[in-house]
């Protein structure tokens, strides 16, 4: 396996629970640390590597940004009972729906991990009910142990996080496994930086690559590192829904399909003028490019409320914050080319036509 694989099986691998990411931060840094000129983290765990620019005036030379989020979704103990039960709620977006029958990792606060189980009572024993939906009260992680004593003594306690332990799988074109959402997209932002690096491609700006903590509890990580940075263009990866699966319903989400190139989000906070810059490199690089409808609802927000000119790709995949996340390889290795041939064709002037796109457009009536 070679290293570019064996990072990214390693990366999806390592546990990142929102608010606890310091396991896949470390893997996802040390990949990243020779390819770029300076490593950063701030207090919480945000990660970021800076590549300085090469060519042209070192004076004001401007911030560009390319982010991703590596916190996955967990549980959090609420309560230990007297027979040992551990009972849970959602840490970011789990759904209840999955959790039974699903063998979990706990992360104990002295730094342990313990095994344990969503257990389910058997078909045989339970009443039929017409709800599907289970309640977080009505969940329960058993880690073979009887009593409120021994779990204690193994370290689990209330606070303690929960992940579910599946790794990483290729299976047929497509990765498969949890927190695809949105690890595999700061795969990608690393894979741009080293590609830069061995390519020996020069930008006539500083070039931020940020893996941020904490979106999928409020854009927190992202929050943060945008107001530090206050940078002049922020480019954000996540991902979207393949909606090329059964009981998805394209009149609402949209006609995105795995294997057919990275997704352009519309939604209030992504800047028109990048949008557009990202459509003309594709089309002029024959990068296959897709288009959905998004939400006010992903790291773009960040950057958005600092008045830094903002866009997202999406990452078609299936099965959202679920266990068997899916993203197809040529998506992947697609958004990674996209980004830098994005990146090679930004320049200054281009970053600062984009803070005079909307009034250049109002003047000539012209839509973008």
């Amino acid at each position: 396996m070679g290293k570019r694989k064996r990072f990214l099986h390693e990366y999806l691998n390592a546990y990142a629970p929102v608010a606890q990411e310091t396991e896949g931060q470390l893997v996802w840094t040390e990949y990243l640390k020779p390819y770029v000129d300076f490593m950063k983290q701030d207090a919480y765990g945000t990660s970021y590597g800076i590549i300085r620019g090469t060519t042209g005036s070192v004076k004001n030379k401007n911030k560009v940004v390319i982010e991703a989020h590596c916190d996955e979704i967990a549980w959090i103990i609420t309560n230990v009972e007297k027979d040992g039960m551990i009972r849970v709620r959602k840490h970011g977006g789990s759904d209840n729906m999955i959790a039974p029958s699903k063998s979990v990792t706990i992360h104990t606060h002295g730094g342990d991990k313990v095994n344990g189980v969503f257990g389910w009572p058997a078909i045989h024993t339970r009443a039929k009910r017409k709800d599907l939906g289970y309640a977080d009260h009505e969940l329960w992680v058993d880690t073979g142990l009887d009593s409120f004593e021994a779990v204690s003594k193994a370290g689990v306690e209330v606070g303690c996080l929960i992940t579910y332990n599946t790794k990483l799988e290729e299976i047929g074109d497509y990765y498969v496994g949890r927190a695809l959402d949105n690890k595999i997209g700061g795969y990608i932002i690393a894979e741009v930086g080293r590609r830069i690096h061995d390519r020996s491609i020069g930008l006539p700006y500083d070039l931020y690559i940020v893996n941020a903590v904490q979106e999928e509890v409020g854009l927190f990580g992202a929050k943060k590192i945008a107001k530090e940075l206050q940078a002049d263009l922020a480019l954000v990866t996540d991902v979207c829904h393949n909606t090329n699966t059964p009981m998805m319903d394209n009149a609402k989400h949209g006609p995105v399909v795995g294997g057919m190139g990275p997704s352009l989000e519309y939604a209030s906070q992504n800047h028109r003028g990048i949008l557009n810059m990202l459509k003309e490199v594709a089309k002029a690089n024959d990068i296959p490019l897709q288009h959905h409808v998004g939400s006010y609802g992903n790291d773009t927000v960040a950057f958005f409320l600092e008045n830094t000119p903002t866009a997202i790709l999406g990452m078609p995949l299936k099965y959202m914050h679920t266990t068997v996340e899916m993203a197809h390889k040529d998506d992947v290795e697609t958004c990674i080319e996209l980004y830098i041939e994005f990146l090679k064709a930004l320049t200054p002037e281009k970053i600062d036509a984009v803070s005079y796109t909307h009034l250049r457009a109002h003047e000539t009536g012209r839509n973008l």
